[in-house]
């Protein structure tokens, strides 16, 4: 707990704090790009067989239009239009008397496109999709691949973890833009699908390892009183969510969108450069002259002169006792060793991987809303503008676990009236997404800030990375679910449901954190715990804006 008294010395809310939002504020920008850009670097276009005589009407009769020679060609398929993976093994000339009908031809004439795909490129010029043909019979290489970016997300978690408790929060921060720069671009260069699935998992580990040291980094130099809020800015990702959308208009080509969202990257990793590492991470490694020397430098930054002087070697090793005795190299073991960590551990892994397996069954599948992905996109993150802004309130009146609960709840009951509506009334469908993407905003941005208050600091960082890849198991499981809505069509909609619904049921036997100290050790827990049940405990004036 002394921690936040010596930053509170150091200047609790100043221009250090206002020049750190601002930094994770252009961070969370641009994280939604690498994470959403397949919506629109992967759509999938209308398409057709291609047959010889729709190339420049080869061999046909030259009073014939396109559209007759596309009749004979291709057998009409489910949606009344030409079918996307049959063609007809020869011209099916009888098809152009009026009178004809599907009698006129039996399934024999029918055969698998051989000669590839023509694509409708009126919408986009070109996408990984019609650049390896992932349709037909290799449609499911699409959500394949975004398993495949998921899984990296998921490995970079578990890396970061270690890496970031070992070597610092800093350095894994810095590298790993590096990393997501020069891997999405080179995808541009990527000659086969599985060189493109491969740089896409190493873009992802970098980009997960971001986010983990950007929210570590944040919590940790952040007071109990303006926490809430801080992190509420480094969540918000609905500017990024509706940009890509307007960028994505803009640019047709996956090429040249793809550049333009990894580029941003570099200059980023200039700007991680100028963050201070966290004081509380030298102190639980045993370097607290390192710790010493970050804390007089935000003293500097905030103007506090007179803390310049007062924060000594021995006034923070005093304060920072029972931290600085904790145990360096911890493990994931430590999380399940004593009752307290591990009934925290075991509940939040449940809940952080149903989360993401219905947040991204709808994040990743913008088609099956209709034709215009674009508008849903920016609504999207529209509704997460929104659901931030309510978020505060919502934290502040109820709190951080009834808010949370009531936002899966309500995630969940959207997914499943969604599937009740009919697939012509593409606004209503629109309309429940949309809902349904607001209630996940919302609670992707209350269990941002709950984690970190669940667990000390000798432990924050390990149990991050631990609960990150629960949730990014969960991503990776999203996308594999939609790969069975060819045999069964509703088992996706109804999964991404009923499964939010369980989660926000596992919240409400997680303890509530609102207006508790950040805790440094497992004593602290304990305390808060024993403070609980006496029904002693008392809740802190929290001048913030309770964000998440």
């Amino acid at each position: 707990m002394a921690f936040t008294e010596l930053l509170e010395q150091a200047g609790g809310v100043g221009l250090f704090q206002a020049l750190q939002i601002l930094t994770f504020f252009l961070f969370s920008v641009w994280v939604p790009f690498q994470l959403v850009v397949e919506n629109f670097s992967a759509a999938v276009p209308g398409h057709h067989c291609w047959a010889h005589l729709l190339e420049n009407g080869s061999g046909a009769p030259a009073n014939l239009s396109p559209e007759a020679l596309l009749l004979v060609s291709i057998p009409p398929g489910p949606n009344r239009g030409p079918h996307q993976c049959l063609c007809f093994r020869h011209p099916q000339w009888q098809l152009l008397d009026p009178n004809a009908t599907a009698t006129n031809w039996s399934e024999a004439d029918r055969e698998p496109c051989v000669d590839g795909w023509i694509y409708d490129h009126s919408t986009f010029t070109s996408t990984i999709v019609t650049e390896w043909d992932l349709v037909c019979d290799h449609q499911g290489l699409k959500p394949l691949g975004q398993s495949i970016y998921m899984a990296g997300a998921m490995v970079g978690c578990i890396v970061c973890g270690f890496l970031s408790h070992r070597f610092g929060r800093k350095p894994v921060l810095s590298r790993c833009c590096v990393l997501v720069a020069v891997t999405s671009i080179s995808t541009i260069a990527a000659p086969r699908f599985p060189v493109y699935c491969g740089l896409r998992f190493l873009s992802a580990l970098g980009l997960s390892s971001i986010l983990l040291t950007s929210a570590m980094l944040m919590v940790e130099w952040t007071t109990t009183s303006t926490r809430a809020v801080t992190m509420a800015i480094l969540g918000s990702t609905y500017i990024g969510q509706m940009a890509v959308g307007g960028l994505a208009f803009t640019l047709r080509d996956w090429r040249t969108l793809q550049l333009a969202v990894s580029v941003p990257f570099f200059v980023i990793f200039l700007i991680s450069w100028r963050l201070p590492e966290s004081a509380q991470w030298h102190v639980i490694v045993g370097k607290p002259d390192q710790a010493l020397q970050e804390l007089k430098k935000v003293a500097k930054i905030n103007g506090h002169k007179e803390a310049r002087k007062t924060l000594t070697t021995e006034v923070l090793m005093s304060s920072m006792q029972e931290v600085a005795s904790a145990k360096s190299r911890q493990s994931v073991l430590d999380l399940f060793r004593l009752p307290v960590l591990r009934w925290r551990t075991c509940n939040l892994l449940v809940v952080n991987f149903f989360l993401t397996v219905s947040y991204y069954g709808i994040v990743l599948d913008l088609q099956n809303l209709g034709s215009n992905i674009f508008l849903p996109q920016v609504l999207f993150g529209a509704v997460d503008l929104l659901a931030w802004a309510i978020t505060t309130f919502l934290l502040r009146f109820f709190g951080r676990r009834t808010t949370l609960a009531g936002s899966l709840a309500g995630a969940g009951l959207a997914v499943l009236a969604n599937t009740l509506v009919p697939q012509d009334l593409q606004t209503l469908r629109v309309v429940f997404a949309v809902l349904g993407k607001g209630c996940f905003g919302l609670s992707l941005t209350c269990i941002m800030i709950y984690k970190p208050e669940l667990f000390p600091t000798s432990l924050r960082i390990i149990a991050e990375g631990f609960l990150y890849s629960a949730a990014r198991l969960g991503s990776v499981m999203g996308p594999l679910i939609r790969m069975t809505r060819q045999v069964l069509p509703l088992l996706p909609p109804l999964s991404c449901g009923v499964i939010p619904i369980a989660a926000g049921l596992i919240v409400l036997f997680l303890p509530e954190t609102r207006g508790l100290l950040l805790p440094d050790t497992i004593q602290d827990l304990e305390r808060q715990r024993s403070a609980a049940a006496r029904g002693g405990q008392q809740e802190v004036v929290i001048i913030e804006s309770t964000w998440f």
